[in-house]
């Protein structure tokens, strides 16, 4: 297989600097760069080239899309993966700036454990952890 990972995932909003805070203060994301239509956060290890990225406006090719206009873009659910030792600390962090909490949901098949929230616009985010082997 020649796919390494991810390197980036982005996400059309409707308003930059509303998701912006929720992305730094909400999820714990440090920005990379930005300008008035883009962010660009790390996720992870700086090292590994992933990239959460919020962009108000058109994509490349968005004109080449099989679907038609104003269905091109829309929600999604994306996860990010939590350290064991430190989901219900992460999860209290989001809860204590007022956005809702969905679960957890016990994953027996995959072995772990996830909770789910919304971000401004509409997207489901995931913090998902495996269980910790004893």
């Amino acid at each position: 297989m020649n796919v390494k990972g991810f390197s980036e995932i982005v996400l059309i909003v409707n308003d930059i600097p509303k998701s912006k805070k929720f992305y730094e203060d909400v999820v714990d994301l440090t920005v990379e760069s930005s300008d008035k239509d883009w962010v660009w956060f790390y996720v992870g290890d700086k090292n590994e080239n992933q990239r959460l990225v919020i962009h108000k406006g058109e994509l490349l090719f968005e004109e080449k899309s099989p679907l038609p206009e104003g269905k091109r873009w829309g929600q999604i659910h994306f996860a990010f993966e939590v350290d064991r030792n430190n989901l219900e600390q992460a999860i209290e962090k989001v809860k204590r700036t007022g956005v809702e909490i969905y679960g957890p949901v016990d994953f027996k098949w995959m072995k772990a454990k996830a909770y789910y929230f919304y971000d401004p616009d509409g997207n489901l985010v995931e913090y998902w952890s495996p269980v910790v082997s004893s």
